[in-house]
């Protein structure tokens, strides 16, 4: 900033950020609702328009607003989305100013010094702010000031401007809670009659510091300009890429081979600076008549090690085609992931990573997607009781808590001749005849009722696990409520 230009802060506050940011995606009308759950219970955590307009507030209890509100429409929020989409606006806002912060969890604070004009004006930019926000679906206030303090106070409490060097007359008939003081300290105030910005600044400042201490009187002298406060701008992202030219054309695959090594140690160096790990990483070739070739290679789980990761490009780099030579390379790590540092100690094995780089060398040839694993579910439904998910994309998890055995192959049931709730001595399976040799059981499963599901409909099962003459292990079910007899799984 030169020197004797007068400073100027933009504060925009986004009062419902969350629930903005679900309803962008689907059009409600109606009452709407994030709940999130605090000391264990449902609480609502951000309302649109029309639910606030019944009545319903922040920290209200779920059942509550319920029963107040039976309209209500309600959804899980989550957080972190919250906050990339605040650092999605944070970006956007840098089409008014490169200084661009937050402020708080769903605030945003610019310093638009000597830029204002190139919009019109102060007033003409916040209403390009307000349209451009608007038509994206968002409920924004805004205020402008020489101070941070004093435009968070004004886009919270009032909006407007405030006219340059006209910080107090601008925030004296605010609240003292438009100072960004804590709930309890602005109580306190008010019980002994400063209410306002006004008659906190009117007050004797030496009695204030005694009670309170130092941080009323801090926030006030930065409201008012008397004591300084620094905008820190948002960081961009680290950028993962590398790249090089070289001075003679290349051909070989071991040329290629030794230009990706060098560029992956300085590639995974700077992983280790960010304590991150690359997922999907990209070579792009540059060839002397201006064509590009790209290797694409999507690893099981993050990595930072350049001698695990450079055999892993092996088939990809064989089949390119150098053309008349290649005289750029360029890598970049278009998928990150945080990849803390680890405590390394002698008991480890030495072959870890193994099954990794085996996921991501098949991965190669049929898709990562295609490789999956079985993890265990919470559910005591045999259907339910697991889930298949792609195995580098997942963490394996520890076996199943189950005081009865479960067979590893499950199916739809299957219909069986059997009369009672004792297995049947013989039955017919798949065109087979076969006899019951011993049979263990029942294990008693109910459905679970808070889950509609048609192939519970027939209500209790009791299951039995039954060893037939000729070398079959079957798990049978019967349905006392609905008699019948159903063959579900088999014994390995």
């Amino acid at each position: 900033m030169f020197d004797g230009m007068q400073r100027r802060v933009v504060s925009l506050w986004f009062p419902r950020l969350a629930s903005d940011r679900v309803l962008r995606g689907c059009s409600f009308e109606g009452p709407f609702a994030l709940t999130l759950k605090q000391s264990n219970a449902n609480r609502l955590y951000c309302l649109n328009a029309v639910a606030e307009a019944q009545g319903l507030h922040r920290g209200m209890s779920h059942s509550d607003a319920r029963a107040f509100c039976p309209d209500l429409k309600t959804a899980v929020a989550v957080p972190p989305e919250d906050q990339r989409f605040l650092h999605a606006l944070c970006r956007w806002a840098k089409r008014y100013c490169p200084w661009v912060g937050l402020e708080g969890q769903d605030g945003l604070v610019l310093d638009v010094s000597g830029s204002a004009h190139l919009l019109g004006g102060e007033a003409q930019m916040l209403r390009d702010m307000r349209a451009r926000l608007l038509r994206a679906g968002l409920t924004v206030r805004a205020g402008v000031a020489d101070t941070r303090g004093a435009a968070w106070a004004l886009a919270h409490h009032d909006e407007g401007i405030a006219a340059p060097g006209e910080m107090l007359p601008a925030l004296r008939a605010l609240p003292v809670a438009a100072l960004r003081l804590d709930a309890g300290t602005a109580t306190a105030l008010a019980r002994l009659g400063l209410r306002t910005i006004g008659d906190l600044a009117d007050a004797p400042r030496a009695p204030l510091t005694r009670r309170f201490g130092p941080e009323v009187l801090m926030r006030l002298d930065q409201a008012l300009g008397q004591q300084p406060e620094e905008i820190t701008p948002l960081a961009d992202p680290p950028h993962y890429g590398v790249r090089l030219t070289l001075p003679e054309p290349i051909g070989l695959v071991d040329d290629v081979r030794a230009g990706v090594q060098r560029l992956l140690t300085q590639l995974c160096a700077k992983l280790k600076a960010q304590q991150a790990g690359a997922r999907k990483l990209c070579v792009t070739l540059r060839r002397v008549d201006q064509d590009h070739q790209q290797v694409e290679l999507r690893l099981a789980r993050p990595l930072r090690d350049a001698q695990r990761i450079l055999p892993l490009f092996e088939r990809g780099l064989a089949e390119v085609d150098a053309g008349f030579g290649i005289d750029q390379l360029r890598l970049e790590a278009t998928q990150v992931e945080a990849l803390p540092a680890e405590q390394v100690t002698h008991v480890g094995s030495g072959q870890a990573g193994q099954l990794e780089d085996l996921v991501t060398r098949i991965g190669t040839r049929i898709g990562l997607e295609n490789i999956q694993r079985f993890l265990p579910a919470d559910s005591h439904i045999p259907e339910r009781s697991f889930i298949v998910a792609p195995a580098a994309y997942s963490e394996p998890a520890g076996g199943w808590s189950r005081l009865t055995p479960r067979p590893l192959c499950l199916f739809p049931p299957e219909p069986i001749a059997g009369q009672g709730p004792e297995p049947p001595a013989r039955f017919r399976w798949r065109r087979m005849s076969l006899t019951t040799g011993r049979a263990t059981g029942p294990e008693r499963i109910a459905p679970e009722w808070w889950l509609e599901d048609d192939n519970w409909r027939s209500g209790l099962r009791d299951y039995w696990q039954v060893e037939t003459v000729q070398g079959r292990r079957l798990w049978l079910f019967y349905t006392p409520q609905n008699p019948g007899w159903f063959v579900q799984g088999e014994f390995a």
